[in-house]
């Protein structure tokens, strides 16, 4: 009874259960789940710029956080892109300073990322950076690794998969990158890589996720803007978000009050300090 609300971040299987336990006892509940998010280059990026931020988002944290990007889906064949993208990982080395990249966070996990990472290139799949060899080192390492997937279906493309890995999957067009990302039953974060605002827009717009990045793969807003996936997906169950103006909402209660006051009469002499 002395809980007023909870707040959750953690699997999305979880999330939900987390989710209707505490919907169940009358309480507010905030129960945030995984992610997969999507980025999209379309033509017209600049090269050098998107190649970074994209490995940054992949690979940042080891790949283990909800807004690292999962899926890179390229409008046409972008060969230069996806060789300046294996470059920059390439230079990560395994450590804990500045230009390193640290283990995952246990020997679980590190098995379950490899898993993915066989599977993808028994079913045809092409590895074109390959963090495998980071695994011989002692304790839960999995170097960055970029597959170019030619079978849309599949599992490394639509399971969390929660590492340093980067799906690749080739797209005729805007119409089926969107497809795909919409089809995708998270609904955290989605980014668009493009020198078009008319792109920009046209990709905003569609996105399936609650936060969106334009040339940024890591889109997390800045207050008073709020952190939180979509509603209506596995992303996100229960009331407002984590930060911002959503936060407010979720930690207080807003109570709405009436009022109505008798006319005050001029040249009386009533105490009126109550009104200064």
């Amino acid at each position: 009874p002395d809980v007023a609300a909870v707040t959750f971040v953690g699997s999305s299987k979880v999330a939900e259960i987390v989710y209707k336990r505490v919907h169940a006892l009358g309480k507010k509940v905030l129960s945030l789940g995984g992610a997969k998010n999507h980025l999209i280059a379309n033509p017209d990026r600049d090269i050098d710029m998107t190649a970074t931020d994209i490995t940054s988002s992949f690979a940042g944290c080891a790949g283990q956080r909800c807004m690292a990007a999962s899926v890179l889906l390229t409008i046409g064949e972008q060969p230069e892109l996806l060789d300046a993208i294996v470059a920059k990982a390439s230079n990560l080395k395994p450590g804990q300073g500045a230009g390193n990249m640290g283990p995952v966070i246990d020997t679980a996990s590190k098995e379950r990322i490899l898993k993915y990472i066989d599977e993808a290139e028994a079913a045809g799949a092409k590895i074109l950076l390959d963090g495998r060899d980071w695994a011989e080192k002692e304790g839960s390492w999995v170097g960055p690794t970029i597959i170019l997937h030619s079978n849309p279906a599949d599992a490394a493309l639509h399971d969390e998969i929660f590492g340093p890995v980067l799906s690749v999957l080739v797209v005729a067009n805007q119409e089926e990158a969107i497809r795909i990302e919409n089809a995708n039953p998270y609904g955290n974060a989605a980014a668009i890589y493009t020198q078009s605002g008319g792109v920009a827009d046209w990709f905003s717009q569609r996105f399936r996720a609650g936060m969106i990045g334009v040339n940024i793969g890591i889109p997390v807003p800045r207050e008073p803007f709020s952190f939180g996936g979509m509603y209506g997906t596995l992303s996100k169950f229960g009331e407002h978000d984590i930060t911002g103006e959503g936060a407010m909402r979720f930690f207080t209660t807003r109570k709405k009050i009436t009022t109505k006051w008798a006319k005050f009469e001029t040249g009386k002499k009533e105490d009126i300090s109550q009104f200064k």
